[in-house]
């Protein structure tokens, strides 16, 4: 207690629901206090001093909030959870500045600080976090933008392993706060939870599953690396961060949130691990600096808007494993010259590719390997089918040893046009799946010229060596009908 205070001005708190007058302005607490009381010191504005006795264990909700005149707390290293709104400074207003705590020394022993514990404490300037803190609640430190960290000066919070959870909006509006390493041991990130505007530096470790929406939005940073641990990517996580250059994701992540990086503009590349299933809708959404995008197979759904806007970029693949691109995904992508389908053609939205002004390419290598294998094979029939049928559908080609593809400046124009229709993807799936049909209605047939061979060869390694039966009469000939109810089984 300081010693400007005389013992006849000091009030001691002995809690079990003490009534504590509005007008005190020194308190010491009675040894046998575990608790105090909710809202016991709430809108004391002229308290100045508060000596905690050691043995105190949990200051409760709204204990010491609009305590406008106090400036320094320390806590005894008994105490193990500080309650919501502790000692918010403003409820009602945000806006309104309280001459609020302004040094805050946490000890260790202390395992939970609740929601908005330091809400909008806009004089708080130093805060010491404990090693053995677990979990810090919403809004805890919400607007607390004089804070720093641990030691004079420091822009940088290094939080101590044993962390498990960090609450929606924890720091959000801390504008002096440049680093953040977030431990191992911490497995949620919640909403909103660095919106701090001046990020610089931010480190993630394995363990965190989950980054809250908004968690990072907004700042400075150029380099995130997302451990393999991470799951789920919140909505707009990462958006706005316009420095950001470079984004690492790892084997294990499944699901990219929507608008996840969205006006990421200094992006240049991003690469999809296998285990990602489903891109969100607008995720990279006018990443106007991204030149290329690597998808691997596993990947199922490239959402709506995904990529749209994002104005550099050329040319992609879109894995065998992809069924669903939604509208506009890379709608009005510029310099998007060529379209590669690693397999068929999945379900595609007839706004998927509109206003792709300089598309002349959509190719098919997987069918066109299978199409040049058979013609390799003699089935000129078959080729010529293909091709009268190609002739007469003048947004398909093909050439020899190539692909199957779209292009030429005519088919630029039906593409930048009929595509952009509500039946234009629809009538070239259908030319497509055409085509796909002759070729596995071949491939199935010779299978069945395969099945006869198989049962030759077995009629042939059933004779005797002795006997002298000619090889032609062991040939089996499976009948046209029996062929037939083969190729309907397996088409």
């Amino acid at each position: 207690m300081s010693s400007n205070t005389s013992d006849d001005e000091v009030f001691e708190y002995s809690g079990n629901g003490q009534i504590v007058p509005k007008d005190v302005v020194s308190v010491r607490f009675h040894p046998s206090v575990v608790k105090v009381d909710n809202e016991a010191f709430c809108r004391c504005s002229d308290l100045r001093e508060v000596a905690f006795n050691e043995g105190l264990k949990k200051i409760g909700k709204r204990a010491f909030e609009k305590c406008e005149s106090l400036e320094r707390i320390s806590f005894p290293s008994t105490v193990t959870e500080i309650d919501d709104e502790a000692f918010a400074c403003s409820v009602s207003s945000v806006f309104y500045k309280w001459k609020c705590v302004k040094e805050v020394v946490l000890n260790e022993g202390l395992e939970k600080i609740g929601k908005k514990s330091f809400y909008a404490c806009e004089s708080l300037e130093r805060l010491i976090l404990p090693s053995s803190l677990t979990e810090i609640g919403e809004d805890a430190f919400w607007r607390c933008s004089s804070l720093l960290f641990n030691c004079t000066n420091s822009r940088e919070l290094v939080l101590s392993e044993g962390l498990k959870k960090i609450g929606k909006r924890s720091f959000d509006g801390c504008k002096l706060l440049e680093g953040i390493t977030i431990p191992s041991t911490v497995a949620e990130i919640g909403d909103e939870a660095f919106s701090c505007l001046n990020l610089k530096k931010v480190v993630l470790n394995n363990g965190l599953e989950k980054i809250g929406e908004r968690a990072f939005s907004m700042n400075p940073f150029q380099s995130i690396t997302l451990p393999s641990t991470v799951t789920d990517i919140g909505c707009s996580a990462f958006s706005h961060c316009k420095s950001l250059r470079e984004v690492v994701l790892n084997e294990g992540q499944k699901k990219i949130g929507r608008w996840a990086f969205n006006e990421c503009r200094s992006l240049q590349t991003i690469t999809f691990p296998s285990t990602v299933t489903d891109i969100g809708g607008y995720s990279f959404y006018e990443c106007s600096s991204l030149k290329e995008v690597i998808f691997n197979e596993g990947l199922v759904r490239i959402g709506k808007g995904s990529f749209n806007e994002c104005t550099s970029l050329e040319s992609i693949t879109i894995p065998s494993s992809v069924n669903d691109i939604g509208g506009a995904a890379f709608w009005k992508c510029i310099r998007l010259r060529e379209v590669v389908f690693s397999g068929g053609l999945p379900n595609v939205e007839p706004t998927t590719f509109c206003r792709v002004d300089a598309l002349e390419r959509i190719t098919f290598p997987n069918l066109s390997s299978r199409l040049e294998a058979i013609i390799q094979d003699g089935r000129v029939e078959l080729q010529n089918k293909i091709q009268q049928f190609i002739n007469q559908n003048e947004m398909i080609e093909w050439e020899r040893g190539g692909t199957i593809f779209i292009t030429g400046e005519t088919t630029r124009i039906w593409l930048g046009w009929s595509l952009k229709r509500r039946d234009g993807w629809c009538l070239l799936k259908q030319c497509i799946d055409r085509i796909v049909n002759w070729i596995e209605y071949y491939e199935m047939k010779e299978g069945t010229t395969l099945f006869e061979l198989a049962l030759w060869k077995a009629r042939i390694d059933q004779v005797d060596e002795t006997t002298s039966l000619d090889r032609e009469a062991c040939r089996v000939n499976v009948p046209g009908p029996v062929k037939d109810v083969i190729l309907q089984y397996l088409l």
